[in-house]
C-alpha cells in the first residue's frame, strides 16, 4: 500500500504553512505503508496538476491532502468538496476566480472516500482535538479536495482520496488576537493517527459527526 500526502506552500502573506511543514515531518512508513510526500503550490489549477502528475508517477492507493485553516481550533477531516472556485483572496499567482467550476464536466460535489469518522475518532483517542468538517471552503483547499476526487472518479476507481484541515502554528498567531493554534509536533502526530485509521479501515465507522449548523 502507498499513500501520497500533499501539503501547500505558504500563502496569504504568511511566511510558513503548517500543511507542508507537517507533511515534511511525517515518517516515510506508517503501519507498513509507504508515505510519499509532495509540496504543492497554492495556485488554482497548478495544485491539482502537480498532484495528477505525481499520481501518474507513483500510482498511490490513497491521496490525502493537507491544508491550513486559520481560525479553526482542531484537526478537521473534510467530508465533501464542491464544484466551485469562489476565492475571497488571490492565490499565489494572482488568480481569483469567482463562482467558477473546478471541473466543467464534474458533478456538483464529491464526498471523501476516506474513513473520515474513523480518522477523527483515532485522532481523539490520541488526546488531540478533531472533528468532521462539512465544508472545505471555496478556495484552493476545496479546489484540491474536489479536483483530486474528480481524478479518482474518472481515472482511478480503486484509489481513495480526502482532505484534512489543520490550525495555525503558534508562531503564526503572535500578532493575531484570540486566534487558536496547535503545535507542529501535535499536528504531525494527528496526521500519523489519521493515516493509521486509513490503513486500518476499508470502510468507515458508524458514529455521529454531524453538526446542527
Amino acid at each position: 500500500m502507498k499513500i501520497l500526502v500533499t501539503g501547500f506552500d505558504p500563502f496569504g502573506g504568511e511566511s510558513i504553512n503548517p500543511a507542508i511543514e507537517s507533511v515534511k515531518k511525517l515518517p516515510d512508513e506508517i503501519k507498513g505503508v509507504e508515505i510519499v510526500k509532495l509540496e504543492i503550490p497554492t495556485v488554482i489549477g497548478k495544485s491539482v496538476d502537480k498532484i495528477r502528475k505525481k499520481i501518474e508517477e507513483v500510482n498511490p492507493d490513497v491521496v490525502l491532502s493537507i491544508g491550513q485553516a486559520g481560525g479553526r481550533p482542531d484537526i478537521t477531516v473534510e467530508r465533501v468538496g464542491i464544484n466551485c472556485d469562489d476565492c475571497r483572496i488571490k492565490d499565489n499567482e494572482g488568480n481569483q476566480p469567482i463562482d467558477e467550476k473546478v471541473s466543467e464536466d464534474g458533478p456538483a460535489a464529491y464526498f471523501s472516500t476516506l474513513p473520515i469518522k474513523a480518522m477523527v475518532e483515532h485522532i481523539k483517542e490520541g488526546k488531540i482535538p478533531a472533528s468532521v468538517s462539512n465544508t472545505a471552503g471555496t478556495f484552493i483547499c476545496n479546489h484540491v479536495l474536489y479536483g483530486v476526487a474528480h481524478i479518482q472518479a474518472t481515472k482511478y476507481p480503486n484509489m481513495r482520496t480526502g482532505f484534512i484541515h489543520i490550525p495555525f502554528l503558534p508562531e503564526q498567531v503572535t500578532d493575531k488576537k484570540n486566534m487558536p493554534s496547535m503545535a507542529l509536533d501535535t499536528i504531525v502526530k494527528a496526521l500519523e493517527l489519521a493515516i493509521e485509521a486509513i490503513v486500518e479501515n476499508d470502510s468507515d465507522i458508524k458514529v455521529t459527526g454531524g453538526k446542527t449548523h
